[in-house]
């Protein structure tokens, strides 16, 4: 498995599988047991997805050694803050039964991001959690967390795919060594993504679906691509992009098409509260 290095010494998966809106009604753990099956070794939930007992579950029946699977989760906004944090910290452990967590992300940009990234720094030095990031943090939102940073995140997952390939972020993110992480590499199945003549013409000269051109501009360029199905079709294919590469030309030609938007803005303040009310993990 291709690996990449975070700015902690310690290496992630370069590709995940994601569970986003994957039931916990035996349909996640499933998912994830054909994930491993056909090669995966990095599942990605978090606690708003409300399936982190599926994703335990998955890798207990999978026989595969606790150590040879990445798993990353997420702390939900109703759990921010310092003292909430820690509990939350703990809730996620209890529900995926393990004794550590390879990767915990603040989900969310709002609120009390600092006490919660307090809480997950002494996570990590309780052992807890092997490493921190963040999730939805644009430009405006580091620049405010990380001087209140004793432990620099090592991973900002974010929307990104070939027509919102946030440049200025990951420029902005470079200096610190901070990887970007994307959720809806595919676009959430965008047809304007997967009828792009350049991302069509590109599959079609390497013999490959757009879907693993994609995923495999992705990785070349550095970004760790967290694709979700419950297709086993789909699984096996998103994981079947280490047998190529993408040529110079061809990544030039697939950088020329970013538009620059996605279907987050993050930096619109209200939706903290929207999210807030949505979700709600616990009483």
């Amino acid at each position: 498995m291709q690996t990449v290095k975070l700015n902690n010494g310690t290496t992630i998966p370069a590709i995940g599988f994601g569970v986003f809106l994957i039931p916990d009604d035996g349909t996640c753990q499933k998912a994830v047991e054909e994930a491993l099956s056909v090669g995966y070794r990095f599942i990605d939930t978090a606690a708003a997805y409300m399936n982190e007992k599926g994703v335990g579950l998955a890798i207990q029946k999978s026989g595969i050694k606790r150590e040879e699977i990445y798993i990353t989760s997420k702390l939900w906004l109703q759990d921010y803050g310092y003292e909430n944090a820690k509990k939350g910290i703990d809730t996620s452990l209890k529900n995926l039964n393990v004794d550590y967590i390879d990767l915990y992300l603040l989900h969310q940009p709002y609120f009390d991001t600092k006490g919660a990234w307090k809480a997950l720094e002494e996570a990590v030095g309780e052992g807890k959690i092997k490493s921190i990031g963040i999730s939805n943090h644009t430009i405006g939102f580091l620049e405010k967390l990380l001087p209140e940073m004793k432990i620099k995140p090592v991973i900002n997952q974010m929307e990104c795919n070939p027509l919102f390939q946030q440049k200025k972020l990951r420029e902005f993110m470079s200096p610190f060594d901070i990887k970007m992480q994307a959720w809806y590499p595919l676009g959430h199945g965008n047809r304007e993504l997967f009828e792009n003549e350049v991302l069509k013409s590109t599959a079609k000269k390497y013999n490959k679906s757009v879907s693993q051109v994609i995923l495999r501009w992705h990785i070349e360029e550095g970004i760790i691509p967290i694709p979700k199905s419950t297709s086993i079709t789909h699984i096996k294919e998103n994981f079947e992009v280490f047998d190529f590469s993408l040529d110079e030309d061809d990544m030039t030609k697939i950088r020329a098409i970013d538009k620059g938007v996605g279907s987050h803005n993050p930096d619109n303040l209200s939706i903290g509260e929207t999210l807030l009310k949505a979700y709600k993990i616990h009483d």
